[in-house]
């Protein structure tokens, strides 16, 4: 079934006054797309959806494969009330897709910090906030999910990535989308008027290592091992080393099982 702004509208039913969607046969990176227009002064709510992307884009700078029908692609702008802190935000999009998940996919989730969505142990999904230059206050909220690996994926990259049709079943991505957006509405007006800490215990639900050992490693300095405690109100995680524990805000970090 193709992707329609119609079939998703219909399903978000009154949620859908909330959204301005566009739906792109094709674009280099959602994201690159919708900061260009919310520098422009496109409104909140605005979504770009793509049903390819040639040059779809990580954390880090790493590259998202895709291609078409095998991915769901899509970009979110949401402008928030000046003073709304943005700590914490890609982890509260993250409750939003899992919940969304669950909803629409029998298959169970889990999260891992600070925005990639697991499935047994392997990426589904992944998540790349972008503040909007100028408009510290605004974000472009970027998704993407695996709904069948892509069959030019590495062979590196496909060990250690997961899909929601891995066994060969159909998911209505209409339904996906709408639920999706529906989630990241509620959740997001969560977020504006109790900040992270109001998301937390849902995210700490869905933590994927929550009290286990795990080793940390940046580009800065060494790995470290010790027991991942979850994340504060902040957003930040706590990492148990010997009794001892830190606050990594960094998302420049690479977190494993130890």
């Amino acid at each position: 079934m193709p992707v329609t702004i119609a079939a998703i509208a219909a399903k978000l039913e009154d949620a859908a006054r909330r959204f301005d969607i566009d739906v792109l046969p094709s674009c280099d990176s959602t994201n690159a797309v919708l900061l260009a227009r919310a520098e422009s002064g496109a409104p909140s709510g605005t979504v770009v959806i793509a049903e390819e992307q040639t040059a779809g884009r990580g954390r880090r700078g790493r590259t998202w494969f895709a291609s078409p029908g095998d991915s769901l692609t899509f970009s979110l702008l949401w402008r928030f009330a000046p003073g709304t802190a943005p700590a914490g935000l890609s982890l509260t999009v993250g409750v939003a897709v899992a919940r969304a998940l669950q909803r629409v996919d029998a298959g169970g989730t889990a999260l891992k910090w600070p925005n990639d969505i697991l499935r047994d142990g392997r990426k589904l999904g992944g998540i790349l906030v972008e503040l909007v230059p100028g408009a510290p206050h605004a974000a472009v909220i970027g998704i993407g999910i695996n709904l069948r690996l892509p069959a030019g994926m590495p062979e590196d990259v496909r060990a250690a990535s997961a899909a929601v049709c891995a066994d060969g079943g159909i998911v209505d991505a209409n339904a996906l989308y709408a639920a999706l957006l529906g989630e990241l509405l509620t959740t997001l007006e969560s977020f504006a008027t109790g900040g992270f800490a109001a998301i937390r215990p849902q995210w700490l639900a869905h933590h994927a290592y929550q009290d286990a050992r795990v080793s940390l490693s940046s580009d800065f300095g060494p790995p470290r091992a010790g027991i991942c405690r979850g994340v504060d109100a902040d957003g930040a995680l706590l990492l148990d080393i010997e009794g001892r524990v830190e606050r990594i805000l960094s998302g420049e970090v690479s977190l494993r099982p130890a």
